[in-house]
């Protein structure tokens, strides 16, 4: 059974940092792309940082220069490392593993759970 935990979220004032974790069970991390994704109330879910497998990291406009993935291979765990958080990167925060299936032709994708991020003095 295949298992993404994110953790990490929390209470932070504008300014500050946090690191969110997508802990994984039942798959290899390393065999997957990584994608981190937000979702402000009243919004739709959006990309903030992919790292694929190929090693290649993308992020979002909102967020370069502020957030950074990468992933502990060991562990099984990717990361998303926030500095200089604003008010507007208030959202949940998911994670999401995906790789290409040769065989259905299709993408195996796995969520994480979610983790709050609230920005606010």
């Amino acid at each position: 059974q295949v298992q993404l935990v994110d953790s990490g979220g929390g209470l932070v004032q504008p300014g500050g940092s946090l690191r969110l974790s997508c802990a994984a069970s039942g798959i290899i991390l390393s065999n997957y792309d990584m994608m981190w994704y937000r979702q402000a109330p009243g919004k739709q879910r959006e990309l903030v940082a992919e790292d694929s497998s190929g090693g290649r990291t993308v992020s979002a406009d909102s967020v370069k220069g502020r957030f950074a993935i990468s992933r502990d291979n060991a562990k099984n765990t990717a990361y998303l490392q926030m500095n200089s958080l604003k008010a507007e990167d208030t959202a949940v925060y998911y994670c999401k593993a995906a790789r290409f299936n040769p065989k259905t032709s299709n993408w195996d994708d796995y969520w994480g759970q979610g983790t709050q991020v609230t920005v606010s003095s």
